[in-house]
C-alpha cells in the first residue's frame, strides 16, 4: 500500500491532513498514533475508500480493506454466528458454506462456543472478537482498525492484544491500527507512526525489530513507550503554543 502526498480538507475548512507519505508492506502491522484530532481516523477512512483525498493518491492492494471500528456494531437480533454469516453472504459465499465458514472464523478468535449467543449475552471483549471475525469474513488483504479496544478495561484489552497478534500471524493480513494509547502501539506494532496535529502529518516513525513475546508490561515496550511519549508531548506542546 502506498500513500503519496495526501492532503485532506473538508469544504472550505482548515487542512486536516497535509503531505502524508507512507508505504505499508504486505503483511505489515502498522500503528498510527497521535493526539485526539490529529486526523488518524480521517486517514483511515481515506485508506478504506470511504472518503477521497483533496490531493495526492492512495494505492491499495487488489481486494481492498475491511474496517473494524471502536463499536462492534453487531446486529442485536442476530447470533454471533449469523453476524459473521452476514459478511459472508455479502461476499457472495453460497448459503450451504456459510455456517461452516462462520464457525471456523469464530474459532479463529477463540469464540467457538459462542456462535448461538446474541450480542447482549456477550461481554464487550467477546463482542469485539465477533466484530473481528466478521471483518476477517470479508477476506480482504488489509484490515483497518480504528481504536477497536479503546472502550475495554485494561485486562480485556491485554487479552485481545494477544488474540489480535495471533490472528495476524496466522492470516498474514496487513493491519493498520489507529490508537491514541502509546503502550498499545508499542505492544502491537511492527512500526509505530506518530502523527502531529493542525494539520495532521507524520512527524516520526519507530521500527520494532523483535515483535515476538511482547507483552504490555515488557521492558522493551515500556522503554519504547517512554521515547514515543516524550515526542508526543513535544507535539502537543507545539500545538498548544
Amino acid at each position: 500500500m502506498r500513500i503519496e502526498q495526501v492532503t485532506k480538507r473538508f469544504g472550505s475548512g482548515p487542512i486536516v491532513l497535509e503531505g502524508i507519505d507512507l508505504d505499508i508492506a504486505p503483511g505489515e502491522f502498522v500503528c498510527l498514533l497521535g493526539a485526539s484530532g490529529c486526523g488518524k481516523s480521517t486517514l483511515l477512512n481515506l485508506i478504506a475508500g470511504l472518503d477521497r483525498p483533496t490531493s495526492g493518491r492512495i494505492e491499495s492492494p487488489d481486494g481492498g480493506s475491511a474496517v473494524m471500528f471502536q463499536e462492534a456494531a453487531l446486529m442485536p437480533w442476530l447470533t454471533a454466528r449469523r453476524n459473521v454469516e452476514l459478511a459472508l453472504r455479502l461476499r457472495g459465499v453460497p448459503r450451504a458454506q456459510r455456517r461452516e465458514q462462520a464457525l471456523a472464523l469464530l474459532a479463529t478468535v477463540n469464540l467457538a462456543d459462542a456462535g448461538d449467543k446474541r450480542p447482549h449475552e456477550l461481554s464487550g471483549g467477546m463482542r469485539q472478537r465477533v466484530a473481528l471475525a466478521r471483518a476477517l469474513a470479508q477476506d480482504r488483504p488489509v484490515l483497518l482498525m480504528d481504536e477497536p479496544f479503546a472502550a475495554l478495561d485494561a485486562i480485556t484489552r491485554d487479552l485481545l492484544h494477544e488474540e489480535l497478534e495471533r490472528v495476524w500471524r496466522a492470516t498474514g493480513r496487513t493491519i493498520v491500527f489507529v490508537t491514541h494509547n502509546v503502550r498499545e502501539a508499542a505492544r502491537l506494532g511492527q512500526r509505530v507512526v506518530l502523527m502531529g496535529s493542525r494539520p495532521g502529518r507524520i512527524v516520526q516513525e519507530w521500527r520494532i525489530g523483535k515483535t515476538t513475546d511482547r507483552r504490555i508490561e515488557s521492558p522493551e515496550v515500556a522503554a519504547l513507550s517512554i521515547e514515543i511519549t516524550e515526542q508526543l508531548r513535544k507535539e502537543i506542546r507545539r500545538n498548544a503554543a
